[in-house]
């Protein structure tokens, strides 16, 4: 963690617990938003206007919170405009580390060593746990902006004059409906998963495995279309699918999320299979970079062993691919 941008301690899983032991994330710390103009976004300051090649996404492949974004890029056409560096899936005692494991790449810009060398090139005095994803300016050398779902937003709408798309992932017919959906899903699902695994009580882990439950039986009922909200693809998917690819190797056995799996749940294993066949999704989900990364929580797994399943994840994922694909990522 760092602390007025010194580094003062190791790496620990729980950021912070309320008094019934219920873990607690960090909130976000960098607001600004790339716009089409320029022009300021919901939140922060103006003077990111898009534009190709001017900014780039720092993620860990292991995160679904990054993986959002990466999912966003692919859907919307945006490989070409915002470039990605993806770090080491192995939690170290200072937090992400680029390069030294396959897939993962040494940091381009500043040739740091660790994540939160990006943090203090952005913010000397910054107080906090360095995370990803992370949205670079290049031309202004700041930090745009390291809050996926605010990520997620922009890649949506601020590239569609350079990048016209027929993908609307935040609609405005179905703005209600998302909102509303996006607070069940992060609450107990997103971050419920978390709130399971980082339980430092059993009160605490019994609240929130009830509720990761509870919403993977309504996603269950809920998918009568091919997506959450009917027939349309939006961002409720991409936010359900970066934890649902995870749950049957991480979070069932890692994070103790055990009652079921999601191959015991007939229209979420339908609907896994439906949006890894999108162009480009299956490029973004990589199950050893997920493994890998997860099972080396000391706090969690201590030995560092790692299971080789589940068979039927890998088997999802490979079937969603052609033999001679290959995965230009981050072209």
């Amino acid at each position: 963690m760092l602390i007025d941008g010194k580094w003062v301690e190791n790496w620990q899983p729980v950021q912070k617990a309320d008094k019934k032991g219920r873990f607690v994330r960090q909130v976000s710390s960098f607001r600004n938003w790339i716009t089409h103009d320029g022009s300021a976004g919901p939140t922060g300051e103006a003077g990111f206007e898009a534009a190709p090649g001017r900014y780039r996404l720092y993620v860990a492949l292991i995160c679904p919170w990054a993986s959002r974004c990466l999912m966003a890029r692919k859907l919307k056409g945006l490989e070409k405009m915002v470039e990605v560096t993806v770090v080491n899936p192995v939690l170290t005692e200072q937090g992400w580390q680029f390069g030294s494991y396959p897939g993962a790449d040494e940091d381009p810009l500043f040739g740091a060593r660790y994540m939160h060398e990006i943090y203090t090139q952005a913010d000397p005095s910054f107080t906090g746990r360095a995370t990803v994803p992370v949205l670079w300016d290049t031309k202004r050398n700041v930090m745009v902006n390291n809050e996926s779902a605010d990520i997620l937003r922009m890649f949506d709408t601020a590239f569609e004059k350079l990048v016209p798309s027929d993908i609307r992932l935040y609609p405005d017919n179905l703005v209600a409906e998302i909102d509303a959906l996006n607070g069940t899903l992060y609450d107990q699902f997103n971050n419920g998963v978390y709130k399971a695994g980082f339980a430092s009580s059993q009160e605490a882990y019994d609240e929130a495995v009830l509720g990761v439950f509870q919403t993977l039986d309504m996603l269950e009922g809920q998918l009568t279309g091919d997506y959450l909200l009917g027939d349309e693809l939006t961002e409720v998917d991409i936010r359900a699918f970066v934890t649902l690819i995870r749950f049957d190797a991480a979070y069932h056995g890692l994070f103790k999320t055990n009652l079921r799996q999601i191959a015991d749940y007939p229209r979420l294993t339908d609907y896994l299979k439906r949006i890894l066949q999108l162009p480009g999704v299956g490029e973004t989900v990589n199950m050893d970079h997920i493994t890998r990364g997860y099972y080396s929580v000391k706090a969690l797994n201590p030995t560092g062993i790692r299971p080789i399943g589940p068979a039927h994840v890998e088997e999802l994922i490979a079937a969603s691919r052609l033999p001679s694909e290959e995965s230009p990522l981050f072209e």
